[in-house]
């Protein structure tokens, strides 16, 4: 299958998959293809987009992302006009940023949200999507000189590879999403990670965050398509609490480099894992 490389992340992610994808790759199942592919956590879709799977079913809990893949589907003209007429200066930065502390928000149209989202994430400090516990955009001015805000090229690509292909875009709970998995379903899960420390606990591109009970929720589900015969591929940092709670799986230790830390020294290479519930790769 000829892929298009244009085809890629739209949008900066925390804990974007990007320089770990030869390993996630690696793991896969050989025939990939054959599978419909199922991402609950798709993020900045940077799997989805290196796999251009042609049958896929995409999900994020966070309602305003999703609504952006959705936008880049089905209204891209209307997006792109929207994003002409962002500006890069600190001011007009802060009055976007506030608009989600207003009323005046949930008079927005899908559009124009799918627009403010892309242009807060291209202007602000680090490119990192970030929400306080009241779902509110919280991250800092980036003052970067030029930012690239409308990269149609790439939304183009996106566009085409979405609209030709069978991909359904869902937004709720991943639970439910797994429930349309089957045995001719490959699952690759990228929850948010348990946390390495109490300072690195950097769940800030979900609402209220996740917490000890839901990585076991998440265990409990990974059982349950265990038990159903899907192959799942599992993402998530090298914890005790992770590499404990799935020690009956293949559990592969990968290294990251990761720099969300607040902390410039702090950040660089860490550990993560890669959980499998199946020894081929057929």
């Amino acid at each position: 299958m000829t892929k298009n490389k244009l085809v890629s992340p739209f949008l900066k992610w925390v804990g974007g998959k990007r320089q770990t994808l030869p390993a996630i790759i690696e793991l896969m199942p050989k025939k990939i293809a054959s599978y419909t592919y199922i991402e609950p956590f798709v993020g900045g879709g940077a799997v989805l987009f290196h796999l251009q799977p042609k049958k896929a079913i995409i999900n994020d809990y966070n309602k305003e992302l999703i609504n952006v893949y959705t936008v880049i589907k089905n209204k891209l003209k209307e997006l792109i006009e929207d994003l002409q007429q962002h500006k890069n200066e600190p001011e007009y930065f802060y009055q976007i940023r506030l608009l989600d502390r207003t009323e005046a928000f949930k008079h927005l149209t899908d559009v124009q949200r799918a627009s403010r989202i892309i242009y807060l994430n291209k202007t602000c400090y680090n490119g990192l999507y970030r929400v306080n516990n009241a779902g509110e955009f919280n991250a800092p001015f980036g003052r970067y000189k030029n930012p690239n805000i409308i990269n149609e090229p790439t939304l183009k690509a996106v566009n085409n590879y979405l609209i030709s292909n069978d991909i359904e875009i869902q937004n709720g709970d991943y639970k439910d999403i797994l429930t349309k998995a089957t045995k001719n379903s490959f699952v690759y899960l990228d929850p948010p990670y348990d946390p390495v420390s109490e300072s690195s606990n950097f769940t800030g591109y979900i609402q209220g965050g996740w917490n000890f009970t839901d990585q076991v929720r998440l265990k409990q589900a990974c059982d349950e398509l265990n038990s159903r015969g899907i192959k799942f591929l599992l993402s998530n940092s090298a914890t005790n609490l992770i590499k404990d709670l799935y020690k009956d799986y293949d559990i592969h230790i990968i290294k990251a480099n990761r720099s969300i830390n607040s902390d410039g020294e702090k950040r660089g290479e860490v550990e993560e894992v890669l959980i499998k519930n199946y020894a081929d790769k057929k």
